[in-house]
């Protein structure tokens, strides 16, 4: 991409999105350290590293393949676009449940609650942690309509969606945030984070299941798409 092209992005997409991007990724986490009130957490720099990592290389994907994906994403911060019930089931699944997770499981590593997990279980739970991010940079990749909030994109010519992790479930990027949740407590070794993150899911599945339903009910083609496609999250349960 040419750097005329790049800084004509940049200006649709304004400067205060991609600030709020970069403090979310990157200082958000940070508060791992700050419950735990140390800095010598090993794999908790690890965690750190690969949502760091994984979110810029999710918007790197996104600029090569479909720039204009950005600037809906950018875009859907702004109050009129999405439905109105969406907009406190973000907040909740994609701000306040992550962050609950990381102060638990940092009080959890300072306080020493739970027993120690095992060095195996917790390199487990790292390897599905980055399937969970891969998912959901894969589901980004191949959904040219990939939105930040729940709306019906007649603007931009939306369509039906059947490619990539879509051909297996309905939903692969909250699939894929299904695993991270469930896995980022047992790699930070923390059991009592897991009492957040299952709050967490379960917001995720209310969303899913009313982004389902609009859908369903106003995107041409989607009903015919879910009678094939049968299953939201999990391939055989739902």
């Amino acid at each position: 991409m040419s750097v005329d092209r790049s800084s004509g992005l940049l200006q649709r997409i304004g400067w205060r999105p991609v600030v709020q991007f970069v403090l979310f990724v990157v200082l958000l986490p940070c508060v791992l350290f700050l419950a735990a009130w140390r800095l010598d957490w090993p794999i908790a720099w690890v965690y750190v590293a690969l949502h760091i990592l994984s979110a810029f290389a999710s918007r790197l994907i996104a600029l090569r393949i479909n720039p204009e994906l950005l600037v809906e994403r950018a875009r859907s911060l702004d109050a009129e676009r999405g439905k109105s019930w969406d907009r406190p089931l973000v907040l909740l699944a994609a701000i306040i449940g992550p962050l609950a997770v990381w102060i638990v499981a940092g009080l959890d590593e300072r306080w020493s609650w739970s027993p120690d997990l095992s060095l195996p279980l917790q390199v487990a739970a790292l390897l599905l942690v980055l399937l969970g991010y891969a998912i959901g940079t894969w589901a980004m990749a191949a959904n040219a309509y990939f939105s930040g909030v729940v709306r019906i994109q007649d603007d931009r010519g939306q369509t039906v969606i059947q490619t990539g992790p879509y051909r297996f479930v309905r939903h692969p990027a909250y699939a894929g945030a299904l695993l991270c949740y469930l896995a980022m407590p047992v790699m930070l070794d923390s059991l009592w984070g897991l009492i957040p993150a299952v709050l967490t899911i379960a917001v995720v599945c209310l969303r899913t299941s009313l982004e389902d339903r609009t859908l369903i009910a106003e995107l041409p083609g989607y009903a015919d798409y879910a009678r094939r496609t049968r299953y939201r999250l999990i391939p055989g349960i739902w």
